[in-house]
């Protein structure tokens, strides 16, 4: 058991290295991380390490995470349900009815961006 908690640790701090690299006013997808990761199948893997990095040190721009659609279907992990939509509009990414708008011009893909 001891292994697998290792390599969850592991897999979760991966996560956050790519998340904190997400520029101001951009949003990537859950699937785009665990892509990026070598993982492609991984995209609930992501959600449920972002849903703990609240236990992380250092900030963890989570509420730049969304899924493919571009909804916000993190947003009940940040205390209240407004929060997540706060943040990102906050950073000039305008949310209707939980959905980023503009989504693919929003997007920020880490398979591309770094190379």
């Amino acid at each position: 058991m001891a292994g697998k908690k290792a390599i969850e640790n592991d897999f979760f701090s991966r996560v956050y290295e790519i998340t904190r690299l997400i520029p101001y006013g951009r949003v990537t997808s859950y699937g785009a991380i665990a892509k990026y990761l070598a993982t492609g199948r991984s995209a609930r893997m992501v959600g449920w390490a972002l849903n703990a990095s609240h236990t992380s040190s250092g900030f963890i721009p989570a509420h730049r995470v969304v899924n493919k659609s571009g909804r916000l279907t993190g947003k009940l992990h940040f205390g209240n349900s407004g929060t997540m939509q706060q943040l990102l509009e906050n950073e000039g990414v305008r949310v209707e009815e939980d959905t980023v708008v503009e989504f693919l011009e929003k997007f920020w893909d880490p398979s591309k961006e770094l190379k």
